[in-house]
């Protein structure tokens, strides 16, 4: 495959801003990045849209797997754009957005059904789900603890009050500030409504990646007709257990991806931290569990099937 790499463009697009004055950074970094991932957006057989900590780096790392063990491919790469495709091109390509924070959002307008982008109306579209409460938590130990320093940067320049992430507290960063419950249920509520109606887009959720992880695989494969073997299936849950991905992350065996060790020190600051369902009635007193719940209530769509203190009902598809 000709052309460089998309993950070395990226770096490109860093390295040729990272001199300017910060405004002008952020400016040139959001117009630079967007495009890319609207380029790979644009190129990809499977668009993952997910928020961060629901779940996509997993889901990417149990996808990997298969092509892995199908192609010999070393077992420390990530497939998450075309890292895959450039050694074989049958691997279908990836991307992976947001498509609400900064440069990402380049790629969630292309899919709001207002903008009609006839590409991205066939373009096989997974949305991953978690529930909010859960997603909050695990997004303040992100952001305070792995978030990149560019990252960081792009996103704090949008918020009216941008978060040090160095003072910040756990219940401020998910009751009180701008990346916290209130807009996690926005984000899940905006990508219910854009999708509705789209022709290829399928709805998963973390919980269900947990409770039946074969199961849901097979659904994402369907989407793109993939055919894998019931043992393909087996083996890439298997690598993609807690127990054998944490371990993999404590020893530094992934070099990129996501799962590169931050701090070997910090338990809290691990890519794969806990994975509970439900964990965050563990991180609050009742009072503060039962007024998440009620925010949850009133305002995200029953679409998701989400209820108070973590539970889980039906996906209304």
């Amino acid at each position: 495959m000709n052309g460089p790499r998309d993950g070395l463009k990226k770096v490109a697009i860093l390295a040729a801003t990272a001199p300017l004055p910060r405004g002008m950074r952020v400016a040139a970094r959001v117009r630079g990045l967007g495009a890319l991932e609207v380029a790979k957006a644009r190129r990809a057989q499977l668009l993952l849209i997910a928020h961060p900590k629901s779940g996509n780096t997993w889901l990417k790392v149990m996808i990997s797997r298969l092509y892995q063990v199908r192609f010999d491919f070393p077992d420390d790469l990530i497939h998450k754009t075309d890292e895959f495709t450039r050694r074989e091109p049958s691997v279908p390509r990836l991307a992976a957005t947001n498509g609400i924070y900064s440069y990402e959002r380049a790629v969630g307008r292309l899919l709001d059904p207002a903008s009609a982008d006839p590409v991205m109306r066939t373009k096989a579209v997974l949305f991953l789900a978690r529930h909010p409460c859960d997603i909050a938590v695990s997004w303040y130990h992100q952001f305070t603890k792995r978030q990149s320093r560019h990252k960081q940067e792009l996103i704090n320049a949008e918020l009216d009050d941008p978060i040090d992430r160095t003072r910040i507290e756990m219940w401020d960063f998910v009751r009180n500030s701008e990346l916290g419950l209130l807009h996690l249920i926005d984000f899940l509520n905006t990508w219910a409504r854009r999708l509705r109606d789209h022709p290829k887009a399928c709805t998963i959720r973390y919980e269900d990646l947990r409770a039946e992880p074969g199961q849901t695989l097979q659904k994402v494969l369907n989407l793109i007709g993939e055919k894998c073997s019931d043992d393909e299936i087996d083996e890439a849950v298997r690598y993609g257990s807690f127990d054998h991905l944490r371990g993999l992350e404590q020893s530094g065996h992934f070099k990129q991806g996501g799962l590169t060790l931050r701090d070997p020190k910090n338990a809290e600051s691990f890519k794969v931290r806990r994975a509970v369902v439900g964990g965050y009635v563990q991180d609050f007193e009742p009072a503060q569990v039962a007024e998440l719940d009620e925010l949850v209530a009133k305002h995200l769509s029953p679409h998701f099937g989400y209820g108070p203190e973590g539970r889980v009902g039906p996906l209304d598809v």
